[in-house]
């Protein structure tokens, strides 16, 4: 099974604030949505709170929630009291790379969040995918430190940034190990 993370961040790492993300980026919003269709997600309850209840479960996409809280349940998704029951779920039913309707090869499974989920398993990840916002906004929740481990294997644009039509402007960022 391969694993990716997958999240965006303003100046400072910040990637929430008081449950939310401080921004509106439809850009990023169609790049998650390409990128982790097809897939597994695993969530901590706090993300999953945070995402819109029109998108929830997200679609195209097994959603499997790590929550601490006995009885928690929602019609659609799979709940995981720990990081480890909420991969070994994934895995279970995941797709191979070489498996028709596979639909990234190179991230079977993905991390959407929130912080304490990124921090168990960034160490084990194949893959993260960064959209990079050029802002400065308030946030209590940070992205993971990105340390020399990893290695940046692609930026789109490769120069520069694009701006979305709220304004804002942003990069796509991928890291792999080393």
């Amino acid at each position: 099974m391969s694993l990716g993370l997958i999240w965006a961040e303003a100046d400072g790492g910040i990637i929430g604030k008081d449950g939310v993300m401080p921004w509106h980026l439809p850009e990023d919003l169609a790049h998650f949505k390409r990128l982790t269709i097809g897939s597994p997600v695993v969530m901590g309850r706090k993300t999953w709170d945070s995402l819109n209840p029109r998108f929830r479960p997200l679609p195209g996409r097994r959603n499997i929630v790590v929550t601490r809280q006995d009885g928690w349940h929602v019609d659609g998704v799979d709940t995981a009291h720990s990081v480890a029951e909420a991969l070994d779920r994934a895995a279970a039913e995941t797709p191979t790379a070489s498996s028709p309707g596979a639909a990234d090869p190179l991230a079977s499974v993905w991390v959407i969040g929130g912080a304490e989920i990124f921090a168990a398993v960034i160490d084990r990840a194949d893959r993260l995918e960064v959209t990079e916002i050029r802002t400065s906004v308030e946030g209590d929740t940070r992205a993971p430190a990105i340390d020399d481990r990893w290695e940046q294997t692609h930026v789109d644009p490769v120069e520069g940034w694009h701006t979305s039509r709220t304004g804002l402007d942003y990069r796509f960022l991928t890291y792999r190990p080393r």
